[in-house]
């Protein structure tokens, strides 16, 4: 069975962060593991707490997971400081580690901030360059890349403007009011498009999460970059087309798992 691990911070509710990508690894047929980059007490209506781990502490996690059971993929969310970055990045040119997923979380669904400002330049220069593929959404990808994203034809620039400078493949996401959740691959100098339907679902929490778990989890399997990329788009869209609530009526974003739950058996077949 092929393997893959997550770095990433906790979401006691589910929906997100660690607890999601465990989910969508082990539906999307990998074994998963987890190595905790912060303690976040969320839900999917915000971030209220966050504890981070040392960057000792972290390289301890990875360590114990690279010295007995080697990770045929590795996703990289939230990692919110200069220290935690630098530690992963040396531990994962350390074991020589493949198919490197970075989601560069920086802001929640809910509009929290997530990582610190010069901690972004950390990231820049410290794991896309280790990366197979990075998957920013169109605000990520505007920090990363210094550009303001508000047609196609900007989400084309910027993925290339990424990709160039840090010498890794951009998955950038659309939506935002830009597209219907139409995705731009720039991978060794060529661009293409994954075209998809917006789904009305206004439960989107941990879709990021999900999405890349699922792309680190086929590029475990052995899948090329853009197969796996249209399995796991796949995998999303079922996921959320299946319209499971589990919330109590508390506003607009209702404690819904759908990304990760049984409906989401479907997309796999």
């Amino acid at each position: 069975m092929k393997t893959a691990l997550s770095i990433a911070g906790t979401d006691p509710s589910g929906g997100a962060g660690i607890q999601a990508d465990l989910k969508t690894m082990t539906m999307n047929g990998v074994f998963a593991m987890s190595a905790i980059t912060a303690l976040v007490a969320q839900n999917t209506t915000g971030v209220r707490e966050i504890v981070e781990m040392t960057p000792a502490f972290l390289g301890a996690q990875i360590d114990a997971v690279f010295e007995d059971i080697l990770p045929d993929a590795v996703k990289i969310g939230m990692v919110a400081s200069c220290g935690l970055i630098e530690k992963i990045a040396e531990r994962l040119k350390f074991y020589q580690a493949k198919n490197i997923v970075v989601d560069p979380v920086m802001v929640a669904t809910s509009g929290d901030r997530l990582i610190s400002e010069e901690a972004v330049d950390t990231l820049k220069t410290c794991l896309l360059p280790l990366a197979a593929v990075v998957t920013p959404n169109i605000p990520e990808a505007g920090i990363l890349s210094g550009m303001t994203i508000q047609s196609q034809a900007d989400i084309e620039a910027a993925a290339r403007k990424i990709g160039d400078a840090y010498g890794c493949a951009v998955l950038l996401k659309g939506g935002h009011d830009i597209n219907d959740a139409n995705d731009f691959l720039y991978a060794d100098g060529v661009g293409t498009w994954f075209y998809g339907t917006r789904i009305d679902n206004p439960n989107t929490h941990g879709t990021g999460c999900t999405l890349s778990s699922a792309i680190a989890a086929n590029l475990a399997k052995g899948f090329d970059l853009p197969t796996s990329i249209q399995r796991s788009k796949g995998y999303l869209s079922g996921a959320l087309g299946a319209m499971l609530n589990l919330g109590r009526g508390r506003g607009p974003m209702q404690h819904n798992f759908n990304l990760t739950g049984e409906f989401a058996k479907e997309a796999e077949r």
